[in-house]
């Protein structure tokens, strides 16, 4: 196997050259974002199963030569729990890595947890336990230590073989596809792309505001989102949520009483503070009919909470005898969707959920399909 340290421009286009044609190519990343709004790029790990290869971000003029076999129709990026990672390469390289392949979303549809992670999943597919002792570096600091830059590589060491064997395992059962509408939102550039004005939904006890209070905390959760992004600082350190809802709540006019707001930084500049005024203002002078208003959560009753154990419980014993995890099949909230009618905007009602379970639960629900108990176990079957 070719081992390599890139941390030269030419020592990258060689690498962006050798990797021209492959047909897969694992990816991971190492980066830091604790104290800015972009995240850090420290490291990225590929392999394309005769190259393993380290690319330091931090030495090299710029990443360009790697958009071209990111972009590559032909060749397969293997991430796992990538959305972190794709987000990054996204925006570092300007084009989305595709077509692309999760381990981690496709070990559900083998039986594994939800979120397996990657150690237990290579001990699991390869026999091979990981070691976890540099979990918590800090990949920016110069130079990496052995030890350190194996752990890194070891992350995408292993997801070619597991690649392979998912293949394998999802064709034969004739689940191939079943990953090709979940790992296209995965690469769809919308889901990276943060609209400031989409952000006050992000805030927490947001929904224990009034719809007029929502509009200012619109206002000013847009306001903050710019200023970070500006400064590239994480958002709390402009505003941290729990003022933001203060300031929502109480929508001050004079700085005063906006530094009345408790948690709110007493370090906040006269301009700065300004700008919140500013915020708050557009916020409270919106039309009642722009109002922002959250999706209304299903509500809760006897009855409701009773036919969505009885969905549920149809729902484990069909993901228990096709070896998916439950929770990707459906969830609570799915169910009770469900329940209320509302159909259109619910995975269980679409591709190869809705032939696995959905259609049966609609069958259900419309009283075609009884549940009952035989012999100790749940069926169903035709009234």
């Amino acid at each position: 196997m070719d081992s390599r340290y890139i941390d030269t421009q030419a020592g990258l286009e060689q690498l962006a050259a050798d990797l021209e044609g492959s047909e897969v190519l694992a990816v991971d990343t190492e980066f830091l974002r604790e104290k800015t709004y972009y995240p850090k790029l420290c490291l990225i790990q590929l392999n394309n199963e005769e190259i393993q290869a380290i690319v330091d971000p931090l030495a090299v003029r710029s990443l360009e030569p790697l958009a071209a076999i990111m972009a590559s129709p032909a060749c397969v990026k293997i991430f796992h729990s990538g959305s972190q990672d794709i987000d990054i390469l996204y925006h570092e390289l300007g084009v989305m890595p595709t077509p692309l392949f999760d381990t981690q979303m496709a070990a559900a549809l083998m039986g594994f947890p939800l979120q397996v992670g990657y150690g237990p999943l290579v001990q699991a597919l390869c026999n091979v336990r990981l070691a976890k002792a540099d979990s918590y570096t800090d990949w920016s600091r110069r130079p990496l230590t052995t030890n350190q830059l194996k752990y890194a590589l070891d992350d995408v060491v292993y997801l070619p073989k597991m690649y392979r064997h998912m293949e394998r395992a999802l064709a034969k059962q004739g689940r191939s596809s079943w990953l090709d509408a979940d790992f296209a939102r995965l690469a769809d550039p919308a889901k990276y792309d943060n609209d400031p004005m989409d952000m006050w939904r992000k805030v927490k006890r947001v929904a224990s505001l009034s719809h007029g209070q929502m509009a200012v905390a619109q206002e000013l959760a847009a306001w903050r989102e710019r200023e970070a992004m500006e400064r590239n600082i994480p958002r709390k350190w402009v505003i941290p949520d729990e003022a933001l809802i203060e300031i929502a709540r109480k929508s001050p006019k004079s700085i005063d009483r906006l530094m009345e707001v408790r948690g709110l930084n007493t370090k906040l500049t006269t301009k700065t503070a300004r700008k919140v005024l500013e915020a708050v203002k557009r916020g409270r002078e919106k039309d009642p009919k722009d109002y922002p208003c959250l999706p209304k959560r299903p509500s809760g009753s006897p009855e409701v909470d009773g036919a969505v154990d009885l969905l549920a419980s149809v729902v484990e014993v069909r993901a228990k005898e096709n070896g998916v995890a439950v929770p990707v099949l459906a969830s609570r909230d799915d169910l009770a969707r469900l329940v209320h009618g509302h159909r259109d905007d619910c995975e269980l009602m679409q591709g190869w959920r809705y032939e696995m379970v959905g259609r049966e639960l609609e069958a259900i629900m419309e009283g075609k399909l009884a549940v009952y108990v035989e012999g100790g176990r749940l069926c169903v079957g035709e009234r």
